[in-house]
């Protein structure tokens, strides 16, 4: 019997570990899952606004002003490049209406944040852009936008109290705030990884060469 006490104990000790490491993957995949999950309904929320996977190699981060004529002109360029890169390009948003120069640059900022709170900030965005030559003319851009919202199936009701609260606002703020600790005064600007693409560089093939040196930049992994 004595012979067979230390085969006991090592597959006691194994079947232990064994459970130990079920437990702990468990654990691990709720905790994924739930971030998961979390990125999503901030998505959803609108409290992030972002095209591509979040573990790409390389960040877009661009902030932009929806009445501003060349940022309305690197919209499609900069979703081609998200086309063309897939998989290694995420582009995130941000919000930085320039409104001494441009008076309806807030409106638009809040209702693209009104339609981020029902899962649609992009739709919204791209039709702000695609229509910027028609609503920056308006005498009233409140129609015009919530017009948008119906194009884009939003709730009518809730698009009008969102773009009114303070929720949005903040939000709205929010991303000022980061681009003023960047340094940001004119619109559009893109950061590449968390360096800026300025000068004659910043225009659609700029920005390429900027990720493809990014791209260059990261380490190759071992099979």
């Amino acid at each position: 019997m004595k012979r067979f006490i230390p085969v006991i104990v090592v597959g006691v000790v194994a079947l232990l570990a064994f459970a130990v490491g079920v437990v702990l993957y468990r654990v691990y995949r709720q905790k994924e899952i739930a971030q998961t999950e979390e990125q999503q309904e901030q998505a959803k929320r609108g409290t992030l606004h972002a095209r591509g996977p979040v573990k790409a190699p390389v960040t877009l981060e661009e902030f932009g002003d929806f009445q501003c004529p060349p940022c309305g002109a690197l919209s499609d360029p900069l979703n081609k490049i998200i086309d063309d890169y897939k998989g290694k390009v995420r582009l995130v948003f941000r919000q930085h209406p320039l409104t001494l120069p441009h008076p309806f640059a807030m409106p638009a900022a809040l209702a693209a944040e009104a339609a981020g709170l029902q899962g649609k900030f992009w739709e919204m965005h791209d039709l702000l852009y695609k229509t910027q030559a028609v609503w920056s003319k308006a005498s009233d851009v409140a129609p015009l936008f919530g017009n948008y919202a119906k194009m884009i199936g939003l709730n009518s009701d809730q698009f009008e109290r969102d773009r009114a609260s303070e929720a949005v606002r903040k939000r709205i703020a929010a991303d000022q705030k980061r681009g003023d600790e960047l340094g940001v005064s004119l619109t559009p600007t893109v950061f590449v990884n968390g360096k800026s693409v300025a000068g004659p560089a910043h225009n659609p093939q700029g920005i390429r060469d900027a990720i493809n040196a990014a791209l260059a930049a990261i380490p190759a992994t071992k099979n």
